[in-house]
């Protein structure tokens, strides 16, 4: 047995939520308790709710189980910008609510969702101004699609201002911190800008291919 089925048919059985000896788990599923054990922990980071200890029992709580879903990369970033506004609320108890939420969520996503750039290790905590910058997100996703030039403002490491014009390539996202990569024409090289220190984010009406080249001299009306 794999071990997707291993852990569907495990979730079954817990789901009289009765006490089950972590023996007769493993015996019911065949493999030994060190499997069973990395198994549960397997169920509880994913966000299962699942208690008990090594060597007692383990019993499934009463919580709302949804069964698997497939998201899109829009409907995960929709979903991560609607945990960020909640992130930023004054009220504790739906601020819990929303960062054990994002926790399961966070677990679930794949490991390739974090974006392979040496700016995400300058993050110093995932939720910290998760929502700032999200209102440039209409601007930039029209110039990626359209291949069109940005007038971006951004603050730079020492909190001082610089203006780049940069072709904008793709989005990035992992635990609502947001990557925008592209290339810089003020300096010719490739860059990665976080979304919350942007200041200030405007199409120019110029187009750009891939290599930096206005195709064919064509200009594009500014999109907003």
């Amino acid at each position: 047995m794999n071990r997707s089925d291993r852990l569907f048919a495990l979730l079954t059985t817990l789901s009289d939520y009765a006490l089950h000896r972590a023996e007769d788990l493993a015996e019911a599923q065949g493999v030994s308790l060190r499997t069973l054990y990395r198994d549960i922990g397997r169920l509880q980071s994913s966000g299962v709710p699942v208690n008990g200890t090594r060597g007692a029992g383990y019993r499934l709580t009463r919580a709302t189980t949804l069964p698997p879903l497939t998201l899109t990369d829009p409907e995960i970033e929709a979903l991560q910008l609607a945990l960020a506004i909640v992130l930023e609320t004054t009220d504790p108890a739906l601020k819990s609510a929303a960062t054990s939420l994002t926790a399961k969520i966070d677990a679930s996503l794949p490991l390739e969702a974090t974006p392979p750039t040496s700016d995400w290790q300058q993050i110093e905590h995932p939720f910290a101004n998760a929502a700032r910058g999200m209102g440039h997100l209409p601007i930039l996703r029209a110039a990626i699609r359209a291949r069109q030039k940005l007038k971006i403002v951004y603050n730079s490491p020492g909190a001082t201002l610089r203006s780049l014009i940069l072709h904008p390539a793709s989005l990035q996202h992992h635990a609502r911190s947001w990557i925008l990569k592209g290339w810089d024409e003020s300096q010719n090289i490739d860059v990665a800008l976080r979304l919350d220190l942007i200041e200030h984010a405007e199409p120019l009406p110029e187009l750009f291919t891939p290599q930096g080249q206005i195709p064919n001299g064509i200009k594009s009306s500014p999109k907003a």
